[in-house]
């Protein structure tokens, strides 16, 4: 069997992750003093682990709380402001490489919980209750804004009182959109809504692109980690392409029987989770079962 192998050029780290880990590889080249990152730099563990073997060690809110005037990175999804203060207490040394576009967001949240106090407004965030992001945008208004995952999570916003709606940055703009005809028909007539889009369009953007270069393709193989918010939805979406579509985290979960009916276009695509290395030792992988497998390279194909 042989088949045409490509990688999807337009997977892999987004912006913030690209920017926490070139953070946290110039800090362990810098000195050889520990480096901890408070939570997975990113959510996926091979790329923890290649960290790791360079010397940075992965702690949670307890480990942080030992931890004195040591190295910290603050990854991509930022913190809330009483991390920080947990931080200078303890003397720690912050590499904050919080995203820029998060960073904009915990502001904008906090300024509009202040200005809008005085008339009991709801602050409304569209995430995932729990996510490290939501987490510290609810740290912004110190604890109090309402965290829905859908229309199903109407019922904690009160119809009678202002809302405004915020999105962690990592969300479907389709489910944004959605949710705001829903708050919109649920709120009494005359209460003010007023919804903010705050999707980071690096991320959204690839949800119409990860389905066409699905569809271009006879099998796809999909490239993230179990625990990648991102890597769900983008797969959900892959699937939608192509049903001939395969999550997997590593390699070795690819098998000879996956590629029968013999496919002439495996694709390789993945979440902004997900490294270029990663995707090209999936492509080795299938070389190894495909011997006479091409690899194509776009830009060689667009020259």
């Amino acid at each position: 069997m042989s088949a045409i192998i490509e990688i999807d050029e337009s997977s892999g780290f987004c912006f913030g992750v690209i920017n926490a880990i070139n953070h946290a590889e110039k800090e362990l080249e810098r000195n050889a003093d520990p480096l901890y990152c408070l939570g997975d730099i990113v959510h996926n563990n091979l790329e923890v682990n290649r960290l790791a073997a360079k010397g940075m060690q992965t702690v949670d809110y307890e480990g942080l709380k030992k931890l004195h005037s040591a190295r910290v990175l603050f990854r991509a999804h930022g913190e809330p402001p009483e991390v920080y203060k947990w931080a200078e207490e303890r003397n720690l040394k912050l590499v904050d490489a919080t995203c820029p576009v998060v960073k904009k967001l915990q502001q904008n949240i906090r300024r509009c919980y202040l200005d809008t106090r005085h008339e009991n407004a709801q602050i409304v965030i569209y995430g995932k209750p729990g996510h490290a992001e939501v987490n510290g945008l609810m740290g912004h208004t110190d604890g109090n804004a309402i965290v829905v995952r859908g229309a199903e999570d109407l019922h904690l916003i009160d119809p009678e009182r202002p809302v405004v709606l915020f999105s962690q940055t990592t969300k479907p703009l389709d489910g944004f959109n959605k949710l705001t005809e829903a708050i919109r028909k649920h709120l009494k007539e005359g209460v003010r809504f007023e919804y903010k889009d705050t999707i980071c369009r690096q991320v959204s953007n690839r949800i119409p692109h990860i389905r066409q270069f699905a569809a271009a393709h006879d099998l796809v193989y999909f490239v993230a980690g179990t625990k990648s918010s991102n890597g769900k939805v983008l797969f959900q979406h892959c699937h939608e392409g192509n049903p001939r579509s395969i999550f997997i985290s590593s390699p070795e979960e690819i098998e000879l029987s996956q590629l029968s009916p013999a496919p002439k276009t495996i694709g390789i695509c993945g979440a902004t989770s997900t490294p270029k290395w990663q995707m090209e030792q999936v492509a080795q992988k299938i070389k190894e079962l495909l011997p006479d497998s091409i690899m194509l390279n776009r830009n060689e194909n667009e020259q």
